[in-house]
């Protein structure tokens, strides 16, 4: 996939587990385990929008974009 999320790397940055991340953004955490590992297919912008909240960052600081990966 092209786009890259970034989520391993802001948990670590803010000493938070991806247990914690669930129970404050409300999304199950096999779910955050599947946007992290790079599975996920979609993101809802309005879970995108609970995770920028809960992690005090932008979007871009979550998702980057790399075409050159799409193959």
């Amino acid at each position: 996939m092209s786009v890259q999320v970034h989520l391993d790397r802001l948990l670590a940055e803010r000493g938070m587990t991806l247990t914690e991340l669930s129970e404050r953004v409300g999304v199950t955490v096999v779910n955050l385990s599947i946007l992290k590992n790079g599975r996920a297919r979609a993101i809802r912008f309005s879970t995108l929008t609970a995770l920028c909240d809960v992690l005090g960052c932008q979007p871009g600081d979550l998702l980057s974009h790399h075409p050159e990966r799409a193959e």
